[in-house]
């Protein structure tokens, strides 16, 4: 059975890297040797796609137990499509030491969906995102999510590189060659962690 495994872009802002970035990144997993030799399926997930509101579902996520059982479309078909994965990468921008209040409303949505799901986050912005990936991953946990340990930080080198990211110019990400290495690296510890699930 093939694992599918989902690139949750998490900034909803226009303009935006993190299309981009988590394009980049995807491109890297599915030219990884471990994805070839395997049954894996990646996909992007845009939250600026899926445009949820804040949350508005009347029930507490954590005491329904089948899609069917939310009130909104929105939520049935967030909900069917996160169900649908094995594992998640999470790229997520820092902004003022936090990450983006989009992915935790998506997050907030669901429980069950996400429970129990490996979870790998690569964050990125002026320092890397640290603070940001490391109150991700306490959310992540919060929904008994295992996100694997290591994170990935993406530092812009220069001022010139972080503003043209925020204005969604298109960037050389080639400067970023080492740390997508270790993206890989740290996609083949969480694959290994779904294999022994």
């Amino acid at each position: 059975m093939a694992l599918k495994i989902g690139v949750i872009i998490c900034s909803q802002r226009t303009p935006r890297a993190g299309l981009q970035i988590g394009t980049s990144i995807l491109n890297d997993l599915q030219a990884t040797e471990s994805v070839r030799a395997k049954d894996i399926s990646l996909s992007l997930i845009d939250l600026e796609e899926w445009d949820l509101p804040m949350y508005n579902e009347p029930g507490i996520p954590s005491q329904i137990h089948s899609a069917d059982q939310y009130v909104h479309p929105h939520t049935r078909r967030w909900s069917e499509e996160i169900a649908s994965y094995s594992a998640f990468v999470f790229v997520t921008p820092q902004y003022n030491w936090g990450y983006p209040a989009s992915i935790k409303n998506a997050i907030d949505y669901l429980y069950h969906e996400w429970k129990g799901k490996p979870a790998m986050i690569v964050s990125y912005g002026g320092h890397g995102g640290g603070k940001a990936a490391e109150q991700l991953k306490q959310v992540l946990q919060g929904v008994r999510m295992r996100p694997v340990e290591r994170t990935v930080g993406l530092t812009f080198p220069s001022k010139e590189s972080l503003m043209m990211a925020a204005e969604g110019r298109e960037l050389d990400l080639s400067f970023w060659e080492k740390e997508r290495k270790k993206v890989v690296g740290v996609f083949v510890d969480m694959v290994e962690l779904l294999e022994h699930l």
